[in-house]
């Protein structure tokens, strides 16, 4: 496989206040097996230290509706967040759809509720280019340089490298000139904006995410264009450990599902994920994910 530029952040460089602590026992369990303290594990869609600060007030709500301590921790990236539930050491995840299906498989990790965005549950990948590109269609991307996420992102890595694969019967490793592995999917459309890549792949539309730094994300000319999007890919998940009682975990739900009457907890996930609201969810919506994942399953392995 092709050697991959890898950002800081990629490296586990990127440290947050409280990601020492996942990397520790949590402490005591109450009677019925459950924590003294629940811990919630999100994945860096964006800047880390934004993320850790923005959902301290959503944990302090859980925290009140629930009756026990709350406490969120932000991982270096989704594989330290499927690996710290199966530790036991984080308790509810925010988890992409991908990296549910590997977490589930791993270690029984159930998917309790899932997001909606734009009041759908279901999202697309989006291939991003220079404004002033040539690029008229994937086709035309051959050899160039690919920023994405995560190995074990849904959205930048896995339905995007499908359509590859599909589309134009090639490997994204043999179709790319080289891969950039840029953490986040922000760091990943920084990555094109800043000329050090000639294709992002990420969340449709995640260009908002980094418009404060970079005002012209949008201009014809200087920013970014949408080239293309992959088919629906079911949305991220609230996903819970097999070690909770059914009580701690029908609380949870009803706790999170009160968030959609809530606007500020409302603003905070626009913020952080844009999701706009929370849902129901079962495994069986994920085994498109499933099938998909059996294409990579010989040749990646995203958890390690």
């Amino acid at each position: 496989m092709k050697r991959w530029m890898t950002t800081v952040a990629a490296m586990g460089l990127l440290t947050v206040a409280g990601c020492q602590a996942a990397n520790e026992d949590n402490g005591n369990e109450t009677a019925d097996g459950d924590p003294e303290e629940l811990v919630l594990g999100f994945f860096p869609s964006t800047d880390s230290d934004q993320v850790t600060t923005r959902i301290e007030p959503m944990a302090d709500q859980l925290s009140e509706a629930l009756g026990m301590p709350v406490r969120g921790e932000v991982m270096t990236n989704y594989s330290a967040l499927v690996e710290a539930m199966g530790s036991g050491q984080v308790h509810v995840g925010f988890i992409p759809a991908f990296a549910y299906i590997l977490a589930n498989e791993r270690h029984d990790i159930e998917v309790i509720l899932k997001s909606l965005r734009d009041g759908e549950d279901s999202y697309r990948s989006q291939f991003v280019v220079r404004a002033d590109a040539d690029y008229e269609t994937v086709a035309d991307l051959e050899g160039a340089i690919w920023a994405f996420p995560d190995v074990a992102s849904t959205s930048g890595y896995l339905f995007p490298a499908t359509q590859i694969r599909n589309e134009l019967g090639m490997s994204e490793d043999a179709f790319f000139g080289d891969l950039l592995e840029a953490g986040t999917h922000d760091n990943a459309l920084v990555s094109v904006m800043d000329g050090n890549a000639d294709v992002a792949t990420t969340f449709e539309d995640a260009r908002v995410r980094i418009e404060d730094d970079y005002p012209d994300v949008y201009d014809e000319e200087n920013g970014l264009r949408q080239l293309s999007f992959t088919d629906p890919i079911p949305n991220d998940t609230i996903s819970v450990i097999p070690e909770l009682s059914a009580e701690l975990v029908a609380a949870i739900e009803k706790a999170f599902l009160s968030f959609n009457d809530d606007d500020d907890i409302l603003a905070i996930m626009e913020e952080v994920y844009r999701w706009d609201g929370i849902t129901e969810a079962s495994d069986e919506e994920y085994d498109i994910i499933r099938q998909t994942y059996e294409n990579f399953s010989d040749e990646i392995d995203p958890l390690e």
